[in-house]
């Protein structure tokens, strides 16, 4: 479950980017935008820890996918920071959320043979 963890970073960096890169006082569309996907990313990554909604991550893909093509296509070719920062965010959140809860475990058959080779229960 570690690519939830990396979700929740990702969000986090979101939540605050309007800060680092328009200044220290963001438009408040932009904030809005920035704070109400970090939220829902934050938590779909956390609701996916729980076993009966452990598929939720896969509704950041929205959230990633509304953020590259909203930037993408406002951004008139000009590529400001914030335009850029998103874009990649939403690229990386799109990553990560396709990335399955047992990624780091073997698969279930491989422990099964596993566990029959060694006798361990």
């Amino acid at each position: 479950m570690w690519s939830r963890v990396v979700e929740i970073m990702l969000a986090c960096w979101l939540a605050i980017s309007p800060l680092i890169f328009h200044g220290a006082a963001p438009p408040a569309a932009l904030w809005f935008e920035h704070l109400t996907a970090a939220l829902l990313v934050m938590t779909f990554a956390s609701l996916s820890y729980w076993p009966p909604m452990r598929h939720a991550h896969l509704a950041s893909v929205l959230c990633g996918g509304w953020l590259v093509l909203h930037y993408y296509l406002t951004s008139s070719g000009e590529g400001t920071p914030i335009a850029q920062n998103a874009i990649l965010t939403g690229l990386m959140i799109l990553m990560f959320a396709i990335i399955p809860n047992r990624a780091s475990r073997p698969p279930t058959a491989w422990s099964r043979l596993n566990e029959q080779i060694t006798g361990d229960a």
